[in-house]
């Protein structure tokens, strides 16, 4: 048993990780020991995309660069230190959770070396298991309400599965999602380093591309779809994910846009609106038959046959103006019926 252990022990101090009760110390230590933890999520996701471990100054600059670090910098002033130790394996001093707070720490002290010189730390035995350092990280940045970002969870994931070679069943009992949640996040983060895309802000881009059902028909039946629509988001011209997620589909659904767009003799926007003018767009659709179907649930006429009063009188007045305007669009998009 080590000395960490040993204290851990008389002290009665544990940290509950997975169903196991590691022993933990609570002390105090000079940050300049402390080393970045270069496997943390965030840290891997902003600096390690070329494969290179980075340095600790490496590490340090770009947390300080960052605006929640900048954020956090000034909210630990303001409290005079922190309100939640950060976790470390012990004899490495690498802090494991925390690393945010270590560059806040590090950005305080240029200033005032004797003030910010000590950092509140929960120590963890040095010889702890890897995976348990992983679930941890996992409970407090999946399951739990810390803030990395869905491209970091992916990478977290993705390290998990691939470095440490857990399956997504296991992951999926791990973390607290479900196994086709795991398998999506692993999927978007390997697709886009697949295709060298290690732009954070496009996380959303990809997400919604490989979610789509009717996208991956395209991708299966058009050579070189995914080399093209990531050249595409690269340089802008899909210029939001909600394009990925909305308009994409629609030029997927008319083959002509497809087969245009797929061969570049159509850009992204051109092959877009031929799908819509070949009926590729269903959204209006989707949206009536969505309200006739909410207008049609027995709790909704209830709710509206029990207004009394006034609403009663708003809601025969709405009705009126519906019946009037579904006549006038009907007669538009049907002339014979009005003849």
């Amino acid at each position: 048993m080590n000395t960490t252990e040993a204290s851990a022990k008389a002290a009665g101090e544990t940290l509950l990780i997975r169903g196991v009760e590691v022993p933990v110390v609570t002390s105090t230590i000079a940050q300049k020991d402390l080393r970045f933890f270069v496997d943390n999520p965030r840290v891997y996701s902003i600096l390690r995309v070329d494969g290179e471990e980075p340095s600790q100054a490496d590490i340090e600059r770009k947390l300080l660069e960052m605006d929640h670090v900048k954020a956090l910098i000034q909210d630990i002033k303001r409290d005079g230190g922190l309100t939640d130790p950060v976790v470390v394996r012990a004899q490495s001093l690498e802090v494991l959770e925390g690393n945010s707070r270590l560059a806040a720490y590090r950005g305080l002290a240029k200033s005032d070396p004797v003030k910010w010189g000590r950092m509140k730390v929960r120590l963890l035995p040095a010889d702890i298991d890897e995976s348990l350092i992983f679930a941890l990280l996992g409970q407090y940045h999946i399951k739990g309400k810390k803030d990395w970002a869905p491209f970091e969870q992916a990478g977290f994931l993705y390290r998990r599965s691939k470095a440490h070679d857990i399956d997504s069943s296991k992951l999926a009992l791990e973390i607290g999602l479900s196994k086709r949640k795991v398998e999506h996040l692993i999927a978007v983060y390997q697709f886009m380093l697949d295709h060298g895309d290690p732009d954070t802000t496009k996380w959303s881009y990809y997400d919604e591309y490989l979610k789509s059902s009717t996208i991956r028909k395209a991708r299966l039946s058009q050579q070189g779809f995914d080399n093209l629509v990531v050249e595409k988001i690269k340089s802008g011209e899909i210029a939001r994910a909600v394009d990925v997620r909305d308009r994409l589909p629609v030029i997927c659904s008319a083959s002509k846009a497809l087969q245009k767009f797929s061969n570049r003799a159509y850009g992204f926007e051109d092959a877009h609106e031929q799908a819509v003018e070949a009926g590729a767009d269903s959204t209006p659709y989707k949206k009536l038959a969505k309200f006739r179907q909410w207008l049609a649930r027995p709790d909704v006429e209830a709710a509206l046959g029990h207004a009394q009063g006034e609403t009663r009188k708003k809601i025969h007045f709405e009705l009126d103006k519906l019946a009037g305007r579904i006549e006038a669009v009907s007669a538009k998009l049907n002339p014979k019926k009005r003849a």
